[in-house]
């Protein structure tokens, strides 16, 4: 089970840092992702990272300004997102892989979280 956290309002510019929670499973034996979800759009891809946290994967649209990370020892994911634009408003949502996979592909991971409502106001 995955429990995200962290979303709210914030003015562009600004910064929030998201967390994901894992229970129930070894959360290092995981690949994580993160994925966002606009009004009205398909939900993308956001950044991923593999379970010993080796070199992360980004959207174009975040690099440099998001930065994906995890502390195996809490069983915790985080995005902490940086330079906050309108365009970054969706609900977020972190998932997870069984195994040293990850990928931008969001059919590829078996677990989800609930989604947390980022808005950034202009």
């Amino acid at each position: 089970q995955l429990q995200a956290s962290g979303g709210g309002l914030v003015q562009a510019g600004g910064s929030l840092m998201l967390s994901c929670a894992a229970s129930g499973r070894t959360f290092s034996n995981y690949g994580v992702g993160w994925f966002r979800q606009a009004p009205g759009k398909e939900r993308d891809f956001v950044a991923a990272l593999s379970w010993n946290g080796g070199k992360p994967l980004y959207a174009g649209s975040v690099k440099g300004r998001f930065t994906i990370s995890r502390d195996n020892a809490k069983n915790t994911m985080y995005l902490q997102m940086n330079n906050l634009k309108p365009e970054d408003t969706a609900v977020y949502y972190c998932a997870a892989t069984p195994g040293p996979n990850y990928s931008d592909y969001d059919g590829g991971y078996s677990y989800w979280g609930q989604g947390t409502l980022v808005t950034v106001s202009s």
